[in-house]
C-alpha cells in the first residue's frame, strides 16, 4: 500500500522547520538542528523527512495488524486537529487533559467509562423518573466525563501505539507509555528531548498549520492500514492450494440438502397429481349422474271430448 505523499516544500510552507529561541533549546536536539536565524533554531528537514516516513510506515503497519492508535494533544493549537483526525480514521484521542494513570491504571478508567455509558443511557430516555435537580447533576457529571473520556470510551483496551504532539507538555503520557512498553510516535521540537521516544519526528509543534499537516498524514496512514487489513482478510479462494478439497467438501455438504429438496419436491408433485385426479373423478361423477325421466303428456285434440263413465 502507498503511504500518504508529502514533500519538503509542504513542510516548509507549514513552518515545520521553525524551532524555539536559542535560549530555550534542549542540547540533546543538537543533531537535528540545521542552524540559527534571528535567534531562532532552524530544524534540519533533511532528517525530518525520512523519520516522518518511517513513523507513517509504523502507523500503517500497526493498524494493518488490527492495532489501536491513540492521538494525544492537549495544547490549545492541537485540540481540534487531534479530534478531527482521530474521528476521520476511526481511532481514539485525548485532547483535553491527560488523566493520571490513564494507561497504567486502566481498570479504574474502565469503571469511569462504564459510568459515562450508564449516564448516557439514563439521560437518553425521556421522563426517566428523575427530578430536575437529579437530571441537572447527572448531565453535569456526564459532560465532565465526556470531556475527559469521550475520545476513548470505545477503545476497549490499551492502545498499541501513541501519536503525541509536544512531548514536553504530554510528559505524563510519555512516562506511562514507556512503563508499559507502548511505542510512541511524537513530534519533537527544539526544546524537547528524544529520550524514550520510539519514532521521533523533529518539527515545529506550535504552528497550527504544521499540526494540521501532521494529523492529516497520520490519519491517511491509518486509513491505508485499514485498507491493507481489509485486503488481507478478503483472501482469494483461487489462490489457495487446497481449493479442490474445499470445493469437494462444499459439494458433499450441499449434496444431502439437494437430495432432500428433490425428494420433497417429488412428494409434493405426487400429492398434487393425486388431488387433481380425485377432483376430476368427482367432476365426472357429477356429470354422469342419471337425470330423472321426462314424462310427456299428450293433449287431446280440441274436437274430441272426454267420455264420462
Amino acid at each position: 500500500m502507498a503511504l500518504p505523499a508529502f514533500n519538503m516544500r509542504e513542510l516548509i510552507e507549514a513552518g515545520v522547520h521553525f524551532g524555539h529561541k536559542t535560549k530555550r533549546w534542549n542540547p540533546r536536539m543538537a543533531p537535528f538542528i540545521y542552524g540559527v536565524r534571528n535567534d531562532i533554531h532552524i530544524i534540519d528537514l533533511g532528517k525530518t523527512v525520512p523519520l516522518l516516513h518511517a513513523a507513517l510506515a509504523t502507523v500503517r503497519d500497526t493498524v494493518a495488524k488490527n492495532g489501536r492508535i491513540l492521538f494525544v494533544g492537549t495544547k490549545r493549537q492541537a485540540t481540534d486537529p487531534i479530534a478531527e483526525a482521530a474521528k476521520r480514521c476511526g481511532q481514539y484521542y485525548i485532547n483535553r487533559r491527560w488523566l493520571g494513570g490513564l494507561l497504567t491504571n486502566w481498570n479504574t478508567i474502565q469503571a469511569s467509562i462504564k459510568m459515562l455509558r450508564k449516564l448516557e443511557e439514563q439521560l437518553a430516555g425521556h421522563n426517566a423518573g428523575f427530578t430536575k435537580k437529579e437530571l441537572l447533576s447527572m448531565s453535569r457529571q456526564r459532560d465532565k466525563l465526556e470531556v475527559s473520556l469521550g475520545g476513548i470510551k470505545d477503545m476497549g483496551g490499551r492502545p498499541d501505539l501513541l501519536f503525541i504532539i509536544d512531548t514536553q507538555k504530554e510528559e505524563l503520557a510519555v512516562k506511562e507509555a514507556q512503563k508499559l512498553g507502548i511505542p510512541i510516535v511524537a513530534i519533537i521540537d527544539s526544546n524537547c528531548t528524544v529520550d524514550g521516544i520510539t519514532f521521533p519526528i523533529p518539527g515545529n509543534d506550535d504552528s497550527t498549520r504544521a499540526i494540521h499537516l501532521y494529523c492529516r498524514l497520520v490519519s491517511d496512514a491509518v486509513l491505508d492500514g485499514i485498507q491493507q487489513s481489509m485486503t488481507k482478510t478478503s483472501e482469494d479462494l483461487g489462490a489457495r492450494e487446497d481449493v479442490t478439497e474445499i470445493l469437494a467438501i462444499d459439494a458433499t455438504a450441499e449434496q444431502p440438502a439437494t437430495e432432500a429438496a428433490s425428494t420433497e419436491a417429488k412428494e409434493k408433485e405426487a400429492k398434487g397429481e393425486e388431488a387433481h385426479r380425485r377432483g376430476n373423478r368427482g367432476r365426472r361423477g357429477a356429470t354422469s349422474a342419471k337425470k330423472p325421466p321426462m314424462v310427456q303428456v299428450k293433449k287431446a285434440p280440441p274436437g274430441k271430448k272426454k267420455v264420462e263413465e
